[in-house]
């Protein structure tokens, strides 16, 4: 990640926010900041851990460009703060659109099919916090036979590269296929999902007019799938799979399956930079320094 993210572009995109030296304390340079933070979506760890991580671990300090020997490392305030600035100004989804456009610059355009899916992020259901209360801005959806409280990311990929396109976040309670427009970008051919965003040709066509509909097909009460529906099905499945890459890195390697914070606007923030990460990392491609 060191070699692939292009640093200079994005340091580029906060800068205009970035504190500037003043009478006060000069503030830490911004290249270093933008790494720390990268940092704490890679591992998943808190501002107090990711400080602590900096002083345990020399890899991450090498990686930070941080020389104990001259510089103290930025404490979990100045993270937080760091943090909060990114938020808002929702730089998170201004990393994810220069990550794309500087990707599709070397060549990596999207193609003619688009996957949709969505994941459950699962936010803390408890009420035994200083409010006495769950976060009011998520909500609880029932999958299989289970409950789950919590928010969504819901992405449209590339069928070739396996590159996200388009990303979105909602209350766990918004059906799947109400974000299916928000999903294409419009010159599809074909549009493969799951059985959740099925009877949706209408919806599809309005974005993307020659588009196909090559979303699972669904069973209905009283009317099973054939064999022939079936294995239609399974051939449409081996296609539409490798939208599930993503929510692996996302949630699995890199641990972003539980909220980490109240609200979904910062947790938008988050996921589209680590969309933009995840970008980086598949194309695995050195942009532009």
């Amino acid at each position: 990640m060191n070699e692939i993210v292009p640093w200079r572009d994005l340091c580029a995109l906060i800068e205009p926010h970035y504190p500037k030296a003043g009478n006060g304390r000069r503030p830490i340079g911004l290249e270093r900041m933008l790494r720390i933070h990268f940092l704490q979506l890679w591992f998943n760890l808190a501002d107090e851990a990711c400080e602590e991580a900096l002083y345990d671990a020399p890899l991450f300090r090498e990686f930070a460009m941080i020389d104990l020997g001259e510089e103290r490392v930025p404490d979990a305030t100045t993270l937080l703060k760091f943090r909060r600035l990114l938020e808002t100004h929702a730089l998170g989804e201004a990393i994810f659109a220069r990550v794309n456009a500087l990707l599709a610059e070397r060549g990596l355009k999207v193609s003619g099919g688009t996957m949709v899916d969505a994941t459950l992020i699962a936010a803390p259901s408890s009420t035994k916090n200083k409010d006495q209360s769950r976060d009011p801005e998520m909500h609880q959806t029932k999958k299989g036979n289970l409950w789950h409280f919590g928010m969504k990311l819901h992405i449209g990929a590339d069928t070739q590269s396996g590159l996200i396109h388009s990303a979105d976040t909602t209350a766990a309670n918004v059906h799947d296929s109400q974000m299916l427009p928000e999903l294409l970008h419009g010159d599809e051919t074909r549009v493969y999902g799951d059985s959740a965003y099925h009877y949706q040709r209408e919806a599809i066509k309005a974005v993307a007019p020659n588009a196909k509909d090559f979303t699972n097909e669904r069973a209905r009460r009283g009317a099973p799938l054939t064999e022939a529906q079936k294995a239609k099905n399974k051939n449409k499945s081996a296609v539409r799979a490798a939208v599930e890459h993503p929510f692996l890195f996302i949630k699995r390697i890199w641990g972003y399956a539980k909220t980490r914070y109240r609200g979904i606007a910062k947790n938008h923030n988050r996921l589209l930079a680590m969309c933009a990460l995840y970008n980086l990392k598949k194309a695995n491609v050195r942009l532009a320094q």
